[in-house]
């Protein structure tokens, strides 16, 4: 079924109120000034099902069902599917100015353990693939919003999580009559504020000594033992606040602590079985950083955009700074393209498509670079004011006693309003929190490159060299150790 925004909104009106921020409860998620914004944002998305510009991105028929749905509640059933992913997300920075996290990273998971799932139930007799299509089906007729939650506190990083002192720091479950109970912490999850259900999945691979780790799963936001807090981000008082000062967007993340959270077994998708938990992870991250790169493109687009509007609010034409905003462009395409053809180069797992391992992987290492040198770029067109913060607050620009020569001063011969607002919007992109997770997002760089590493047939490289130069496949060989 589709949505509409304001139909999304009562959905998330009828919850039970369980997020914090500032120590505080938050009554109401879609009213509150922390929350607000994203609340808008996530019914932007559904509002765009309707649009005939972009109902083509933000839809997709279901390969489940047959019927037209919004895209974060299908199947990624080929590579043109998994593109489909790539461009809402760059689109949702067109109409949101940042990531959108309730139509991200849930049905990645879902996806990503679509293979996994159905291999595990041939090995063990489960009945998960069965109870993860039922989910879909659930999420597709109901047009939930999925928080997918990936990183767990992990504790002290030299020990694995079976050896924890505090066994929280990994989320753990326990069997019990009908399901399963949810114990532990995900912490720096993206749009739980907004979402509907919330799907667990395991941050990484596990060992027989750590079944209990290995659980993919999915509960309502509100359900009995969840608890949310917001984080606090860059800005996040400024969004709050009246003016121009802070950017009205959709990021949010959030720490989620789970205390004997009930899980019945028709929303179970793996409980224990831990060789299967490195195939989810895997299957997610190649989903993930594929498409990312469309991600950090999107907000490029708009760095790229509200650079040329300020030089034209400060008086000068985009043809003084034309080679900077080129390669702004060149940089956005780099990510864009490398995770398009990952895609494209991808495979099919029981069902759902995935990219390819390396091209995915390889992305990652480029959006936790390229994006940043974008930024740098828009900084040098835009000015000090953009660095610095060196404008007055909003309150000050309007304050009655002295507000009107403050916003003389800034005038540059298009009006000093729009300058502020370009200022302050390339501000939050650059330090503020406008910037996405472009280094540590959906995982590391260094386990990344880990990842390329060891899909690269390095010795297939070596012998193609030798081969040339008439080198006998026998020589140049390394021992392994």
């Amino acid at each position: 079924m589709l949505k509409t925004g304001a139909q999304y909104i009562e959905s998330i009106k009828a919850m039970k109120p369980n997020i914090y921020k500032w120590g505080k409860l938050i009554e109401d998620v879609t009213t509150h000034p922390a929350t607000a914004s994203h609340i808008k944002c996530v019914a932007n998305c559904y509002d765009a099902a309707f649009d005939p510009e972009l109902a083509p991105i933000f839809t997709n028929v279901s390969a489940l069902s047959g019927q037209v749905a919004h895209r974060w509640n299908t199947l990624m059933a080929n590579a043109a599917d998994v593109a489909g992913n790539a461009h809402m997300k760059r689109a949702s920075y067109y109409i949101n100015g940042s990531c959108t996290g309730t139509i991200c990273a849930g049905w990645t998971v879902l996806n990503a353990h679509f293979g996994p799932s159905a291999r595990c139930d041939a090995k063990y007799g489960t009945n998960y693939h069965q109870n993860l299509i039922d989910f879909m089906k659930e999420a597709e007729d109901n047009a939930y919003g999925l928080a997918g939650c990936l990183t767990d506190a992990k504790g002290n990083r030299a020990l694995n999580a079976a050896k924890q002192p505090d066994k929280n720091a990994y989320l753990h479950f326990d069997k019990v009559d009908g399901g399963i109970k949810l114990n532990g912490y995900k912490i720096q999850i993206c749009g739980v504020a907004g979402c509907n259900y919330i799907v667990v999945m395991p941050t990484t691979g596990f060992g027989p000594d750590a079944k209990e780790f290995a659980v993919v799963a999915a509960c309502p936001r509100d359900a009995e033992g969840v608890t949310i807090v917001e984080t606090r981000r860059p800005s996040d008082t400024r969004v709050e606040e009246e003016g121009w000062d802070g950017i009205k967007s959709g990021t949010t993340q959030a720490f989620i602590i789970f205390e004997d959270v009930f899980v019945p077994d028709n929303h179970v998708f793996l409980a224990g079985e831990n060789e299967f938990a490195a195939q989810v992870l895997g299957n997610f991250t190649n989903i993930y950083r594929a498409a990312i790169g469309s991600c950090v493109g999107g907000q490029g687009d708009l760095i790229a955009g509200a650079a040329i509007a300020l030089a034209r609010a400060n008086g000068l034409t985009q043809k003084a700074f034309q080679d900077k905003l080129t390669n702004i462009v060149v940089l956005n395409n780099v990510t864009i393209g490398l995770g398009i053809g990952a895609i494209m180069e991808g495979h099919d797992d029981g069902g759902a498509w995935i990219p390819d391992t390396a091209l995915a992987h390889s992305n990652k290492i480029q959006v936790a670079t390229l994006p940043y040198e974008a930024k740098r770029l828009a900084v040098e067109i835009g000015g000090g004011i953009i660095e610095t913060g060196c404008i007055p607050s909003y309150k000050d620009m309007t304050s009655p006693i002295y507000g009107e020569k403050l916003m003389a001063s800034m005038d540059a011969g298009s009006g000093a309003e729009d300058r502020i607002k370009l200022a302050r919007l390339l501000e939050w992109l650059h330090i503020g929190g406008g910037v996405p997770g472009c280094l540590h997002g959906g995982g590391s760089p260094d386990t990344a490159r880990m990842l390329v590493k060891g899909a690269t047939p390095w010795e297939k490289y070596v012998n193609l060299a030798k081969k040339i130069v008439n080198i006998p496949e026998d020589h140049l060989v390394e021992a392994k150790k």
